[in-house]
């Protein structure tokens, strides 16, 4: 019974959001949101495997593909991702999760994308005028996952979104819901996940700080009076994931594992991710997928990976993953992580 209301509240939940994201078919929407640092993908291992990882989501990365997947961890485990992101951006990610019991886990990750210093330049002096401005975002996040039944998972994770740049400042709040359902099928995964459902942004600062003239028809009067001005709000990047994963091969010493989500983002067209991973004794790890298929002018597409998972006398194990990605006329993107289970 109490799986059957979860189920009905999700479903509920879901519902709502796609009537308040105002999804309209055909229209991408692209550049109509703030924080869309959040919608680049963390953790070397699942964007080997092209982003199709909702449904898997069974490391550290869960807190940013699928919360529920936290629940599934057999130990305690660390992930920080690194990433030397598109026109020299700085992208970095860190996890942790704890297991409380057997049947519930903690967590809490970190966000952050910064440009370093940058020259403010003008039209007048369009070789800088010797002044220095950064752009920083980051998001932090506390998360918690339980298994309501063998076969059930759910998962929520609460986070704070700050961007600044310059002299001005935009803050928010956010959830993250997600649940996996393992099928009698074959052990057939289905995983959902809704991604930074939360307020809108505002910047404000003293760079909105304007001298404004109250009424310009009269003489005399102060025509320097302090004034701000009115900014914007923007939606935050929601996103509605579906996936499902199967282990297509499993022995004693080799296992291969498809995956294949469906994405629904509001500012953007529907797509879907695809990929693999293939295991050899659970050391050695060969991944690939697609990113993007059948989204219009994506330039993101074919994902490749590997990893390497070492115990350390059998009371911890290091993971190292890596993962490259063909942005089309863009820079490719290299992704390096590194993880402790304990």
């Amino acid at each position: 019974m109490k799986t059957n209301k979860a189920i009905s509240i999700l479903m509920a939940i879901v519902i709502t959001t796609s009537l308040q994201a105002g999804f309209v078919k055909n229209v991408s929407k692209v550049g109509t949101t703030s924080a869309t640092f959040l919608e680049i993908e963390a953790g070397a291992r699942a964007i080997g495997m092209g982003g199709a990882f909702v449904a898997v989501a069974n490391d550290a990365s869960a807190i940013y593909w699928n919360p529920a997947g936290m629940a599934k961890l057999e130990r305690n485990e660390v992930l920080l991702n690194h990433t030397e992101w598109l026109a020299d951006i700085n992208y970095d990610f860190a996890s942790m999760v704890i297991k409380l019991d057997d049947a519930s886990a903690f967590g809490v990750s970190y966000t952050g994308l910064n440009m370093g210093d940058m020259e403010i330049r003008t039209i007048l002096e369009p070789e800088g005028t010797g002044e220095l401005f950064s752009v920083n975002d980051m998001s932090f996040g506390i998360s918690y996952a339980r298994n309501l039944t063998d076969r059930f998972s759910i998962g929520f994770n609460g986070k704070y979104i700050q961007q600044d740049i310059y002299h001005m400042s935009a803050s928010a709040f956010a959830v993250d819901i997600g649940t996996l359902f393992k099928t009698r099928l074959n052990g057939m995964t289905i995983g959902m996940s809704i991604s930074n459902f939360g307020n809108k942004m505002t910047l404000s600062g003293k760079d909105a700080l304007v001298k404004h003239d109250i009424d310009a028809n009269i003489e005399g009067n102060n025509d320097r009076i302090n004034a701000y001005l009115n900014t914007d709000s923007w939606s935050l990047p929601l996103t509605l994931r579906l996936g499902v994963a199967m282990d297509l091969l499993k022995t004693r010493i080799s296992r291969l594992t498809v995956a294949a989500d469906a994405m629904h983002p509001s500012d953007n067209l529907e797509s879907m991710n695809v990929g693999f991973e293939y295991s050899l004794k659970e050391f050695l790890f060969i991944r690939g997928g697609y990113t993007n298929l059948f989204l219009e002018d994506g330039e993101e597409t074919i994902a490749v990976g590997g990893g390497i998972h070492y115990s350390i006398r059998g009371f911890a194990s290091l993971h190292f993953d890596y993962a490259y990605s063909d942005f089309g006329i863009l820079n490719n993107v290299h992704r390096f992580s590194i993880g402790l289970s304990f």
